[in-house]
C-alpha cells in the first residue's frame, strides 16, 4: 500500500477516538514526507535534532514538527524557533533550558513530561515521584516560557499485551492525578502521548490522545549507511 493509503486506513481507525496522529518521519526522505503531506498529514515527529532542523528548512512551513526523541540541553537552541511540541522532557534541567531558549525567541514552547513506565533500562523518563517533585519545585514555578500540556510514555518492547496495557493504564491514571493536583483549571493540560506502530491500538483503548506512528505509515525503517559507521 502507498503512504497515502496507509494514512487513510490509519485515520479511519482513529475516527472513533479523539486522538491525534504524529507521523514519525525519522530516517524518511523528503519525498516520502511530502507524499504524507499531500495526503493531508501535517504533524510529523523526529528524534534527532540535526535531521529535524534539516527537514524543517527544506519542507513546507505549515508542518507541525514534534521532537519525540531524547533531547540534550545543548541542542534545544536549534529547534526552539519552530518546534510545535517537545514530547521528551525528562528533567528539570532540560525544562529550564527550553524555557531559556523559548524566551530568546519570544514564545512559549509546549512540552510533555516523559514518564518512565517501561520495564527496560534503556528508556528515558522521569519517575512518578520525580515528576511530582518537578511540578512542586520553585524552579518550575518561575518558568514562564514553557507550558506543560501533558505526559508521554513508551511501553516495554514486549509481545505481552497485558504488560503493555498495564503500563499505559498506569500512565493514564497518573495523568489524571496530575490534572487534579496541578492543572485542574488548565484546559491545555490534556495530552497523553502513548502508542507507536506496535502498540497504538492498545494505547488508544487506554486513553491515548496522541499516537506516534512511523512504520505503519512509511513501511519498515531502513537505517542509513552512515548510522553503521
Amino acid at each position: 500500500m502507498s503512504i497515502a493509503a496507509n494514512l487513510s486506513k490509519l485515520k479511519k481507525e482513529l475516527d472513533s477516538y479523539k486522538a491525534k496522529l504524529i507521523a514519525v518521519s525519522k530516517t524518511k526522505s523528503n519525498e516520502e514526507i511530502m507524499e504524507a503531506y499531500k495526503a493531508g498529514q501535517r504533524a510529523f515527529g523526529e528524534n534527532q535534532v540535526q535531521e529535524l532542523v534539516e527537514k524543517q528548512e527544506q519542507l513546507p512551513k505549515d508542518i507541525d514538527w514534534h521532537l519525540i526523541g531524547h533531547l540534550q540541553t545543548n541542542k534545544v537552541k536549534y529547534i526552539a524557533p519552530f518546534v510545535s511540541l517537545i514530547h521528551s522532557v525528562d528533567s528539570l534541567k532540560l525544562l529550564i533550558e527550553i524555557n531559556k531558549q523559548a524566551a530568546k525567541n519570544n514564545k512559549v514552547i509546549d512540552c510533555l513530561l516523559q514518564v518512565y513506565i517501561a520495564d527496560e533500562d534503556t528508556k528515558f523518563g522521569l519517575g512518578y515521584d520525580e515528576t511530582i517533585e518537578l511540578l512542586r519545585s520553585e524552579e518550575y514555578a518561575q518558568l514562564k516560557n514553557i507550558r506543560i500540556v501533558g505526559v508521554m510514555g513508551i511501553a516495554t518492547n514486549t509481545k505481552v499485551e497485558k504488560q503493555i496495557r498495564d503500563e499505559f493504564q498506569e500512565l493514564r491514571v497518573f495523568f489524571e492525578g496530575l490534572k487534579q493536583s496541578f492543572f485542574r483549571t488548565e484546559d491545555y493540560f490534556k495530552e497523553i502521548s502513548m502508542g507507536m506502530s506496535g502498540d497504538y491500538t492498545i494505547a488508544l483503548e487506554e486513553g491515548s490522545t496522541m499516537i506516534r506512528v512511523g512504520s505503519t505509515i512509511f513501511g519498515s525503517r531502513i537505517i542509513p549507511h552512515w548510522k553503521n559507521n
